[in-house]
């Protein structure tokens, strides 16, 4: 099928985060919201088919996951990421961010420390420190272009009270796909330290071309028996809205504790919507994923190329997975704060600012390119015209 990613579509009028937050976070509603990390393509036929037909039934009550929902999920992961789970290991959990927050609480007691590597995806910080956790941080170093982990000092970091250590894979906003050796040397720390890993993976079906994701628990045994991972249709196939995750956990022990802590919160089920949406992408989204990772692709090739012809300045971090470009912009002189201000009022553009991922954030931004080429070329016009009045 062809699929229409250069659609503009207007998405004023429908409760959007990244519209309705503008004036709060820029100070003008009048900016191109390329921030928030969901897509601006329609959300996929297969999806809003599975829901239309499912409201034609007219009682909406309550619901059980469909059978083969596990399996759909178990499916996916063994032909996507050759991780051959069993249904008996997975399970539903209302959302990526709050699973992380569940695998806080249910791993940890207040006081305990965990461990993060910014800069990196901001609520990694909230699901800590509300829980009343001490956040500790392991900052990647930056190698080639490319972000590393610095084995040092995470060992340094290490202290009796360290009981969790939370993994971007792949990395948000780097876009870095974690190889096996780096994983394993992660795997062999952790092990050691008696660390529990938590792995947000919910960036896994966008690897790029030339790169292949690598589950955490899949590069040693001792990885799997120490580890929770977390998987989401949500974010490659634009449904963000409908918010339905899945844990795996090989371990039989730590399941168990999981899914106990989930059952006494009464979090441990989704909604019907949540439920046949997910089995519609894991059954029939494998062509459109491969397609939008492809206009994707197209997109960072043309803001990369763009900035080295027309603004050297600003320099992107290429990334190896997702739609997310993390952007150094030291070279123009500004602190966070006034560069982020410059984007959003002299040149129209809404981004994140870097200092909100934490540590190495500085002087940097996070632009996000899903969404129709001619939207990021009016951006790049944009910025070269504010750039260069200065």
């Amino acid at each position: 099928m062809n699929y229409n990613f250069d659609e503009i579509i207007d998405r004023k009028g429908t409760d959007a985060v990244k519209l309705e937050r503008c004036k709060a976070l820029f100070g003008t509603e009048d900016v191109l919201p390329l921030w928030v990390a969901d897509m601006d393509f329609r959300t996929p036929d297969f999806i809003l088919d599975t829901i239309r037909k499912r409201l034609d039934h007219p009682i909406l009550g309550y619901s059980v996951p469909p059978e083969g929902f596990n399996d759909a999920f178990v499916k996916w992961v063994r032909d996507h990421h050759r991780w051959p789970v069993s249904a008996s290991q997975v399970g539903f959990v209302p959302g990526i961010v709050p699973a992380l927050s569940f695998a806080v609480q249910c791993f940890s007691e207040p006081g305990d420390e965990v461990m993060i590597q910014p800069p990196v995806y901001y609520p990694f910080f909230n699901v800590i420190r509300n829980n009343n956790r001490v956040v500790v941080t392991n900052p990647l170093r930056e190698a080639g272009g490319k972000f590393a982990m610095d084995f040092d000092d995470l060992e340094s970091k290490i202290t009796e009270k360290t009981r969790l250590f939370i993994l971007c894979n792949p990395h948000n906003p780097g876009g870095k796909v974690w190889t096996p050796e780096t994983l394993r040397r992660l795997d062999e720390i952790c092990t050691r330290r008696n660390i529990l890993v938590v792995s947000d993976e919910v960036h896994a079906d966008m690897v790029l071309n030339g790169y292949r994701h690598t589950p955490y628990a899949t590069v040693s045994d001792t990885a799997a028996k120490g580890s929770v991972t977390f998987m989401a249709p949500t974010k490659v196939f634009n449904m963000p809205g409908i918010v339905s995750s899945s844990y795996i956990i090989p371990d039989g022990a730590l399941r168990a504790r999981f899914a106990h802590f989930l059952e006494a919160a009464e979090m441990n089920t989704g909604n019907l919507f949540a439920y046949l949406t997910t089995v519609a992408c894991y059954e029939q989204g494998e062509e459109w994923r491969v397609a939008m990772l492809e206009y994707v692709q197209g997109n960072i090739r043309y803001v990369i190329d763009y900035l080295a012809g027309h603004l050297p300045q600003i320099r992107p971090m290429e990334p190896e997975a997702s739609f997310l470009l993390w952007l150094d912009c030291s070279a123009l002189g500004m602190d966070t704060d006034t560069l982020h201000r410059f984007f959003a009022l002299k040149a129209g553009l809404g981004l994140n600012k870097g200092t909100v991922f934490g540590e190495g954030g500085e002087y940097h931004l996070r632009l996000n390119v899903a969404c129709p080429r001619a939207v990021l070329v009016r951006a790049m016009q944009q910025l070269s015209a504010a750039v260069a009045e200065l």
